[in-house]
């Protein structure tokens, strides 16, 4: 990078919008917080996202799993996160995954017949879990609706990148954005920053860290490309035939690729999407990220002609479906919240006062039971009227890997934009929000169950003791022998799509 300067003129930029509520970034987070605030009463709100629809990772880095939704007979991410399941189960082929209502069953077939489709928990024995895939250009559609049917309150920016707050002390008052109309601001009352890597906080004086654990699945890259043609259950089938051959047909890809690759199943059985883990990348840097997409579509030949020639009987009419439009991103820089969730809350699980999701998460320490995010989790610090939900929210670098996946964008993307409304409402700013009423929004009118809320149904609770909080498995067991004084112990996930490795220091294991 060059070490020259240039002094930009002073310049006077035209506003090109004012509103209520902005919502910068149009993934996960961001669109479900643009519907929140707007079914929560805000009549004035406006999406900004620089591509040309909704949904980030899931429709344009083509992340198409929503896994682990239950805990054992009950689900706890609802809210949004099931209206996407609700919705696009009405078409053929735009989801696949179990019904709410089999969460908790041990029945093998059952559990064999959705474990494909994300909906199978980890720690034996297995169960049905609810969880899904879904066809990202299905989602796109559906997401444009849920937009297009709140038109008279969303204002949709496409082609618009937020790339400066509008600062008027530690009040954040909008944003400048760029876009083919040239340089210009949208003015806010509470802004949204759901651009995933804290754009927005990081230039607004809030804290933020980028520090990356290289071995943690937030560490990591990917560009996913689909393989059509083909067909997954004949695969599965020919994996289990041959478990050796089909570990050197693993083997023989990754050396292809160059890094860690895996041909997984999608909502249909005639299109396999290959999901990888490329280290040591940083998906805010124009040189990783550069190197990851091309460096994939490099060896996407090669590779399709590999599986051709090795497997035949499975490969023979496959061909490239197609390659995501957008970088598959994990994690880079993160906010520094009034709350930091840590590997701690997994074992030693803890009650906030301002719970606002109430989510189960890729954690095979406690089974995938349910741990409480705090609205402090996603306020910023030393910044007012900014809030920062989704994949950038405030935990530590080993912690993340389990809350930034798309249920937990979509959860706090959905408190957000309640909470920003409701600000809104009572004339109050971000950091004095009445989280009460903004609880009893979630509960009870957007179907989102939280702990110890009146709107949520006592079962919740109790299905949630019935089965010991998840701390039933070996490892939370010896986690809990091992804790300190203080009552913590040193524990840290690296997961990764396909796997999971779990390493405690003071348990002396791997």
């Amino acid at each position: 990078m060059s070490a020259k300067t240039y002094i930009e003129p002073q310049t006077t930029i035209p506003v090109y919008d004012e509103c209520d509520v902005l919502v910068v970034g149009g993934g996960a987070a961001g669109h479900s917080a643009a519907i929140a605030a707007a079914r929560a009463g805000c009549k004035n709100v406006i999406l900004m996202e620089r591509y040309g629809y909704c949904g980030g990772d899931v429709t344009g880095g083509y992340v198409l799993l929503i896994p682990n939704l239950s805990f054992h007979e009950k689900t706890y991410v609802r809210g949004i996160q099931e209206e996407w399941f609700l919705r696009l189960r009405k078409f053929p082929g735009a989801v696949n995954g179990p019904d709410a209502s089999l969460a908790g069953s041990f029945d093998p077939l059952l559990v064999r017949a959705w474990a494909g489709a994300g909906g199978a928990t980890h720690v034996p024995p297995q169960m049905v879990c609810h969880g899904f895939m879904v066809e990202p250009n299905q989602l796109k559609i559906e997401m444009d609706l849920m937009l297009d049917e709140l038109s008279d309150r969303i204002r949709v920016m496409y082609h618009s990148w937020g790339c400066k707050p509008i600062m008027e002390g530690d009040t954040c008052k909008g944003v400048i954005f760029e876009s083919k109309e040239g340089r210009k601001a949208v003015l806010a009352k509470y802004v949204i920053d759901a651009t995933g890597d804290a754009d927005i906080c990081r230039l607004s004086g809030a804290p933020t860290s980028s520090a990356i654990d290289d071995e943690c699945r937030c560490g990591t890259t990917a560009l996913v490309y689909r393989i059509g043609g083909i067909s997954m259950r004949k695969l599965a089938a020919w994996r289990k035939a041959n478990p050796e051959l089909g570990k050197a047909l693993a083997e023989h890809t990754q050396q292809i690729h160059g890094f860690r690759a895996g041909l997984i199943g999608g909502p249909t059985d005639d299109i396999g999407w290959v999901n990888n883990w490329q280290p040591k990348m940083d998906c805010s840097k124009i040189k990783d990220q550069t190197k990851t997409e091309m460096g994939t579509r490099l060896k996407i030949r090669e590779v399709i002609d590999f599986y051709r020639q090795a497997v035949p009987e499975v490969f023979g009419d496959a061909f490239l479906y197609d390659i995501a439009p957008q970088l598959g991103t994990r994690g880079s820089h993160r906010i520094v919240g009034e709350y930091i969730i840590d590997s701690n809350d997994w074992v030693f699980p803890k009650q906030h006062d301002d719970v606002i999701a109430w989510h189960t998460t890729v954690n095979t320490l406690n089974d995938n039971a349910p741990i409480e995010i705090p609205y402090r989790a996603i306020l910023p610090q030393k910044v007012n009227n900014l809030l920062a939900p989704g994949r950038h929210i405030s935990a530590d670098r080993i912690a993340i890997d389990n809350v930034n996946l798309i249920p937990q964008c979509v959860g706090t993307g959905q408190a957000a934009g309640v909470a920003a409304a409701v600000a809104l409402a009572d004339k109050t700013t971000t950091r004095d929000v009445n989280i009460r009423k903004v609880q009893d929004i979630l509960a009870g009118e957007q179907d989102v169950p939280l702990p110890r809320n009146a709107h949520t149904d006592a079962s919740y609770q109790e299905n949630y003791e019935k089965w010991e909080k998840g701390l039933y498995t070996e490892a939370a067991k010896k986690a809990i022998e091992a804790k300190d004084a203080a009552g913590t112990y040193r524990h840290w996930t690296i997961s990764g799509g396909m796997t999971q490795k779990r390493a405690t220091e003071d348990l002396g294991h791997e």
